[in-house]
């Protein structure tokens, strides 16, 4: 096989294995920015956060980072329930949401970043679990389990909430918050408390994505500012509030950045990714699956 095709179907691969970590990054904030209207800025260091705690609980009881990651999805809904509690007291029911509730969330992305720091310090984490050295070769393609492996947890995760989401009237009145909350009130449905749910759910979605990433690649409390830019542009090029798109747009932002990075060097990746991010929403300014108000 030609040297440069090898080097391109690789790029591919690996592009597409990256697009799984950005779907898991950016699935919860398709529930909460998409469908909730909260621009949750935080999001990304929650997700380090998350990456952290299991790094702590799987060194601690043994178990493989990706199943720890499952397992802290649950105190993580918990932590979502409680943020999106103040955050509806103090900011969304006075209708402070938009300015002073953006400020919110930068602050809690600070107190997070700051509470790593102290907690941890400012050194890397991560974890390498027995798969993580083992490479899947079919002929000139190489597959890393290091990347499939959290590739697949996110698309199981992110497959689940879609069907929650579709199959039950709970996930059909996430999807309807937004959009009419009055009509929700008429059908003696609380928007606040599916708000809350709903809000728990992309918080413990950032549990999972925390776990993909600590296998992926090292973490530091700061690692969540990188992702920021990545997780709102793969959500906004998907359509808002689409979980097909999310799945869609991660893939090719993550073949587009690898491939960039393949052939022409890692510092053009990041450009020609949002370039083709402007490109999309050029021709389509609703994004891939989102529809035109």
């Amino acid at each position: 096989m030609d040297g440069d095709l090898a080097l391109l179907l690789n790029g591919i691969v690996s592009g597409l294995l990256l697009g799984g970590l950005y779907a898991a990054a950016a699935a919860g904030l398709a529930v909460s920015f998409g469908m909730l209207d909260i621009v949750n800025i935080a999001h990304p260091a929650l997700m380090v956060a998350g990456g952290f705690l299991v790094v702590l609980v799987g060194t601690a009881l043994g178990i493989d980072p990706l199943l720890a990651a499952v397992l802290l999805a649950v105190p993580f809904y918990v932590l979502g329930v409680a943020i999106y509690t103040f955050y509806h007291h103090f900011f969304e029911r006075r209708g402070d949401e938009a300015l002073q509730g953006l400020a919110f969330f930068f602050g809690v992305m600070f107190i997070i970043e700051v509470g790593l720091v102290m907690a941890f310090g400012p050194e890397q984490r991560f974890l390498d679990p027995p798969y993580a050295f083992v490479t899947w070769r079919i002929g000139e393609i190489d597959i890393p389990l290091r990347m499939l492996a959290p590739a697949l947890l996110a698309m199981a995760a992110i497959g689940a909430l879609w069907v929650f989401l579709r199959r039950s009237f709970t996930g059909l009145a996430i999807s309807a918050v937004a959009q009419d909350a009055e009509a929700l009130r008429l059908m003696a449905v609380d928007p606040v408390r599916i708000k809350r749910l709903a809000f728990g759910l992309s918080v413990a979605l950032a549990a999972i994505a925390g776990g993909a990433l600590v296998v992926v690649q090292p973490v530091e409390p700061s690692s969540g500012q990188v992702f920021i830019g990545r997780v709102f542009a793969v959500c906004i090029m998907g359509g808002m509030g689409s979980l097909p798109g999310c799945i869609l747009a991660a893939f090719l932002f993550g073949v587009v950045e690898n491939v960039t990075a393949s052939f022409y060097g890692p510092s053009w990746s990041p450009a020609v990714a949002f370039g083709w991010l402007l490109l999309v929403l050029a021709v389509r300014p609703q994004g891939l699956f989102g529809k035109l108000a």
